[in-house]
């Protein structure tokens, strides 16, 4: 698909430049010609392949680990792309084509072959290819009532729904679903194990938000967090040792009292979360984050090294999210992406792209849109002790 070349919607990528030129008989050009010679130049070099709509898109101090920048789609709300276990493909949600609320979709990883795989009832979240690809998890609504669930009321401030969605299996083409799990209340956030036989999701059938592992037929259920608060968000690492995940534990009886409030109503404050990692089976749980923000959507890079997740701790307390990356040990934070909302972020499975849900060019308030990028970071040394 073509990038948006309007060079008007780019103009604050480039420094005020104010020329000055003078002809023969010294008489000053127009600021307005001297504007058009710099376009022109501009267009010349996209001619030349100095310049490229890709690098355009870059956010000064991005191409440090970022280049090749690429959109995916085009207007509505899309986020929450993961790749085919071949990197070929990737899964996402999206109000696309009209519909209400997020359905399920497939592309390839140039944005062609866009297709509609879930039912294209209820609301939909959290898809996740097994390995192999030919068939797919995600979590839905439509059992319960085919229409969008309502938004959530606002008059308990910045809060989310937390529907009642189920976790269902099907080929890759929609056929053949199949609902997993049948508890009332919120099953969702689902990924797999590399090996295909784990599905780690979060779960609100015991009281509360947290993580559990069930097999690929919904049995084996297994919880692996039992603090009060909510623990979300689960990868397993490539190798499937391991799970990253963002929690949010309450520290005082007022944020407890706030969590159990909201919790009966099925709504959640997303305002603060913390990254950690434990062993696939609950063990060794580990804090990586301790900056008060709100951390979310972390996911392992294919080295077991290190984890990428979003990030409002530049601006805590705002809804300015951006990309930073980490050591499993907790060192060498750093910032990867810049300005506006970037969020979702998740490797190839060679660790060579990067995908991730962006509002840059966006034309309106609600509108994300998936970007691609070569991932060109070195990886940095950590404590080996961590990655055992």
């Amino acid at each position: 698909m073509c990038i948006d070349r309007d060079l008007s919607k780019v103009q604050p990528m480039y420094p005020s430049v104010s020329v000055v030129i003078f002809d023969d008989r010294r008489k000053l050009l127009s600021v307005h010609r001297a504007r058009l010679i710099v376009l022109i130049l501009i267009l010349l070099a996209f001619g030349a392949g100095i310049v490229s709509a890709e690098n355009i898109l870059l956010n000064p101090g991005e191409g440090k680990h970022l280049a090749d920048l690429r959109q995916l789609t085009f207007g509505g709300s899309n986020a929450e792309a993961y790749f085919s276990w071949d990197g070929r493909a990737l899964i996402f949600q999206s109000t696309r084509g009209g519909y209400g609320c997020d359905q399920i979709f497939i592309m390839n990883t140039d944005g062609s072959d866009v297709r509609l795989v879930s039912t294209g009832l209820g609301r939909t979240t959290c898809s996740f290819f097994l390995p192999g690809n030919q068939q797919m998890i995600y979590a839905s609504t439509h059992m319960r009532d085919a229409a969008c669930p309502h938004r959530p009321d606002r008059s308990h401030g910045y809060v989310w729904a937390l529907y009642d969605y189920d976790i269902y299996i099907a080929n890759a083409d929609g056929t053949g679903l199949t609902r997993l799990t049948h508890h009332p209340g919120y099953d969702a956030e689902g990924a797999l194990s590399p090996d295909g036989k784990k599905i780690v999701f979060t779960s609100l059938r015991a009281g509360d938000l947290d993580i559990y592992t069930m097999d690929i037929k919904g049995r084996n259920l297994r919880r692996l967090t039992f603090e009060k608060g909510f623990d979300g968000g689960a990868f397993f690492s490539w190798d499937g040792t391991k799970i990253v995940y963002r929690a949010y534990h309450p520290d005082t009886p007022q944020e407890m009292a706030d969590y159990e409030r909201l919790l009966s109503k099925s709504l959640l404050r997303p305002t603060r979360a913390e990254i950690f990692v434990m062993d696939a089976s609950g063990a060794n749980t580990r804090r990586l984050t301790h900056n008060g923000a709100a951390n979310w959507a972390p996911a392992f890079h294919p080295n077991g090294r290190q984890i990428i997740f979003s990030s409002n701790l530049h601006d805590p307390g705002t809804r300015s999210f951006d990309l930073y990356l980490i050591n499993i040990d907790g060192t060498g934070l750093e910032r990867i992406s810049f300005g506006g909302f970037n969020s979702f972020p998740f490797f190839s499975p060679d660790g060579k792209k990067l995908v991730f849900s962006s509002d840059r060019l966006a034309k309106g308030p609600r509108e994300f849109n998936v970007f691609i990028a070569d991932w060109i970071s070195e990886m940095r040394k950590v404590d080996p002790s961590f990655v055992r």
